[in-house]
């Protein structure tokens, strides 16, 4: 275990180690601008996921070692070849899965820095030689700004800078004209029993359109529950609706975020993407805890049933079960209903007028 006193000097090289998910990376990447402007002499590389980099690998002053996480040994084999004679002064390891741990066994450092015992869950604690200092109840994010305080980094620089070429921001104008005030949706999350009904959806569709005058855009991915329910979305809404469901790359999807009014989805890569370029989100939470992991800039326009969703599930008041919780269970997102969803727009858009005033 490395002493207090290597916590005082600047590193030369960090490894950052967070494969995914989008969310997740999305979070990790303020903590690196900040240690970034801190230590401006130092040598920043990340280990991250096939899908994950086609975002992040566009970022000049970090090195990315991309691997397959979906291919153990395949990951192996690509992380020792990349790090064959190399050393890094520390490895930030800001992953909890067993996977993740097994591969940072392969990544050469001086400090192998982990999350503390309480919270190293999947074993990580019998793979770091040190650990961040414990806290209770923190939202991701700061979370992993723990990483950067356990070196006397206490500065939080809420920066991104995720780069978008001429031709990423010229496909999100053809979605959404200029002036036009748009409502994005990203109706689904990887985990089907976060997603809302289809025909909620389209009920704040169509308020949006029918009395705020907004333009309504679907986006998300190619996977055939996300091709579905952008359809049945389509059929139910009474107003116009541009269904663009599987049609954009990652980073055409954050220059949409960036030019989009607002964002509507549940707990998703798009919501922190949309923070990432500073686009407001409304998200639905009744799965998963938005003190936790909603969107960081957010979170007070949240639609948040953890707590009732605890009751109904758990027998018990959120404040009582495990932080990390996810209440996954069929139902629970019926929780919300479009009326609570359609006040936070409409309370949302008059907050955005009053602030363009």
């Amino acid at each position: 275990m490395a002493s207090s006193s290597a916590f005082g000097r600047v590193p030369a090289s960090v490894c950052i180690l967070r494969l995914s998910a989008i969310g997740d990376t999305c979070h990790v990447l303020p903590v690196v601008r900040t240690l970034q402007r801190a230590w401006p002499n130092t040598r920043f590389t990340w280990v991250i996921g096939r899908v994950e980099a086609k975002l992040m690998t566009r970022i000049p002053d970090i090195e990315f070692v991309v691997v397959d996480k979906s291919n153990l040994w395949s990951a192996i084999r690509t992380l020792r070849q990349a790090m064959r004679g190399r050393q890094f002064d520390v490895l930030m390891h800001m992953q909890v899965a067993l996977r993740a741990s097994l591969l940072s066994m392969f990544v050469p450092a001086r400090i192998k820095l982990g999350f503390d015992r309480k919270r190293a869950r999947e074993l990580q604690w019998l793979f770091t030689t040190n650990r961040i200092r414990p806290a209770d109840r923190q939202h991701v994010m700061d979370a992993l700004f723990g990483f950067a305080e356990k070196f006397g980094v206490y500065e939080k620089i809420l920066r991104w800078d995720i780069p978008l070429t001429e031709a990423d921001r010229e496909y999100a104008k053809d979605l959404i004209p200029d002036g036009r005030q748009t409502l994005v949706i990203s109706p689904c999350s990887s985990h089907r029993l976060r997603n809302w009904r289809a025909e909620y959806y389209a009920q704040v569709g169509d308020y949006a359109v029918g009395a705020l005058g907004m333009r309504v855009v679907l986006v998300g991915g190619r996977s055939e529950i996300e091709r579905r329910m952008g359809e049945a979305i389509v059929a139910r809404m009474q107003q116009p609706v541009e269904n663009n469901i599987g049609q954009d790359t990652l980073p055409q999807l954050l220059a949409t975020l960036e030019r989009a009014t607002v964002l509507l989805t549940p707990d998703s890569g798009p919501a922190h993407m949309a923070s990432a370029v500073g686009t407001p989100v409304i998200g639905l939470y009744a799965a998963t805890n938005p003190a936790r992991s909603g969107p960081y800039l957010s979170r007070q326009w949240c639609v948040d049933k953890y707590d009732a969703a605890a009751r109904r599930f758990l027998g018990k008041p959120a404040s009582e079960i495990p932080w990390t919780t996810k209440i996954e269970r069929p139902g629970v997102m019926d929780l919300i209903t479009p009326d609570e969803v359609i006040k936070k727009l409409h309370a949302l858009m008059i907050a955005l007028s009053r602030r363009r005033r």
